[in-house]
């Protein structure tokens, strides 16, 4: 399994980015890769229509320390794993990183590898054109 860390650095204090990265309500805003239209809430997690179609996300629990995993359940049932993180630039800053860890599952080839790269760095660019008021 190979893994490529994709970041996006962004002028806002790393409690703004978290907050607003967090909230399951805002994510079609900036997640076009995993959302089209807003989460439901479900049993099982958050439902979204995806351009794959139906996935479920479960979030990391609210933390201060700027997690946001989250685990996709695709339409087939397999779960994937996303590692994701707000760091702040340093103590007190207002500027943040977010980093997104996107990992090449078996049976993906390189080129869908390289478009999911190319999604999550596309999403991480909306994300911070959101928060910076672009």
């Amino acid at each position: 399994m190979r893994s490529r860390h994709v970041s996006v650095w962004i002028d806002a204090p790393p409690d703004v980015v978290y907050a607003f990265a967090a909230d399951p309500h805002e994510l079609s805003r900036w997640a076009a890769g995993l959302a089209e239209g807003s989460l439901r809430p479900s049993a099982d997690g958050w439902v979204a229509d995806s351009p794959m179609g139906q996935v479920t996300v479960q979030f990391s629990p609210p933390n201060t320390f700027g997690v946001l995993d989250h685990v996709v359940r695709l339409p087939s049932g397999e779960e994937v794993d996303n590692p994701m993180r707000v760091v702040a630039a340093a103590p007190g800053a207002a500027q943040s990183e977010v980093v997104f860890t996107v990992r090449q599952r078996p049976g993906i080839s390189d080129e869908d590898f390289d478009a999911d790269i190319a999604a999550v760095t596309a999403d991480l660019q909306t994300l911070r054109g959101i928060l910076e008021g672009q």
